[in-house]
């Protein structure tokens, strides 16, 4: 049995690359010719190694939920309290503001907003991608009443659903264009729900 020629490039490499690209620009204005240029890969490579255009965007939707937990998960872990976990993330969309990568938003809502639910596949990984997010900041608003940070009465599963879509929110927002000051601002207000 042949094994056939070794791969010539690193797939979480070529992933990584198209992610990005669906990122910035969306599944629709991404073209074939856009993710060979991403990737480096030939067309061949391509689809064995991903197979089509669809496909290959499932795994970009994955990809990036696992990296953005893992380092959402990772800020929490070293954050010094619940609470600072929570400020940090919203602080960070300010960031989002400037710099090459501005201007983005959240690749999850993205792909909500240009599929809706007219694909069922996406849907579903949308779907995982929201519960995700929403069940770390569960996990952060926990700790913080743990800490004495946020008020017990507070109800954990429906702070982290408003946490989550002002986060996403404000992302889109950003994505529109909005200030730096706004973000700001906003910010500000969302934050004031946890006392």
């Amino acid at each position: 049995m042949t094994l056939g020629r070794p791969l010539q490039f690193d797939p979480e490499q070529a992933l990584e690359s198209a992610m990005q690209l669906f990122w910035r620009k969306g599944y629709e204005a991404t073209s074939l010719q856009d993710l060979l240029q991403a990737t480096g890969l030939s067309k061949s490579s391509l689809y064995q190694t991903f197979g089509n255009k669809h496909t290959l965007f499932e795994q970009c939707v994955e990809h990036y939920r696992r990296n953005m937990i893992q380092k959402m998960q990772e800020m929490l872990a070293q954050a010094s309290s619940g609470r600072a976990f929570i400020k940090q993330l919203f602080l960070g969309v300010f960031d989002e503001t400037q710099g090459e990568n501005a201007h983005r938003g959240c690749l999850i809502m993205n792909t909500a907003s240009e599929f809706a639910q007219s694909d069922p596949v996406i849907a579903k990984l949308v779907t995982q991608g929201t519960k995700a997010f929403a069940e770390l900041f569960q996990a952060a608003i926990t700790q913080a009443i743990a800490e004495g940070d946020i008020p017990p009465k507070k109800d954990v599963k429906v702070l982290a659903s408003y946490l989550m879509a002002s986060l996403t929110g404000l992302k889109t927002l950003v994505k529109s264009g909005t200030s730096a000051e706004e973000v700001k601002a906003i910010t500000g207000v969302i934050l004031s729900t946890l006392e």
